[in-house]
């Protein structure tokens, strides 16, 4: 059983900017079931493709599966058992062994910049970098499965 322990911020985007960034990966994925019981997601990002099932959050915790899908099926069923959709081009920085997640979003989320960093731990001690801002780990609206039925720009 795979679990996802994961805090995510807000990017304070002034700062941010100023941060050299490796090239970003463009992301687009959409969720088949979207509830507080469990989210399956498919994603697409260059050649690759996965789905995802995710269970209920339990503080910062959840379990996770993560499986590989032909590209061709991801986007099949993007684009017909899916409704509204997340772009987003993601960053990985790494700093002090931790890799953080930075995610620009477009579309309807135009404007939102978000951090995520995966943990071992709840109570893993890790460096905040300048550039994050309000944590936002337990506002639901924040999650990617609420951004894309509700999305940043209708708020």
């Amino acid at each position: 059983m795979g679990k996802e322990i994961e805090r995510k911020f807000l990017v304070r985007k002034d700062l941010w900017y100023a941060v050299q960034k490796p090239e970003g990966e463009d992301i687009i994925q959409g969720y088949l079931v979207s509830g507080s019981a469990m989210t399956i997601r498919v994603r697409v990002s260059g050649d690759n493709a996965w789905m995802t099932i995710k269970g209920p959050m339990k503080n910062i915790s959840r379990d996770e599966y993560e499986y590989p899908i032909p590209r061709t099926d991801a986007l099949e069923i993007l684009s017909q058992f899916t409704g509204n959709k997340i772009e987003k081009t993601r960053y990985r920085i790494v700093i002090e062994g931790h890799t953080w997640e930075v995610d620009e979003f477009f579309g309807d989320n135009e404007g939102l910049t978000i951090a995520e960093i995966e943990l071992k731990s709840e109570d893993e001690p890790f460096r905040h970098p300048n550039w994050l801002g309000e944590e936002v780990t337990s506002d639901h609206r924040y999650s990617n499965s609420s951004l894309a039925i509700s999305p940043y720009n209708s708020w």
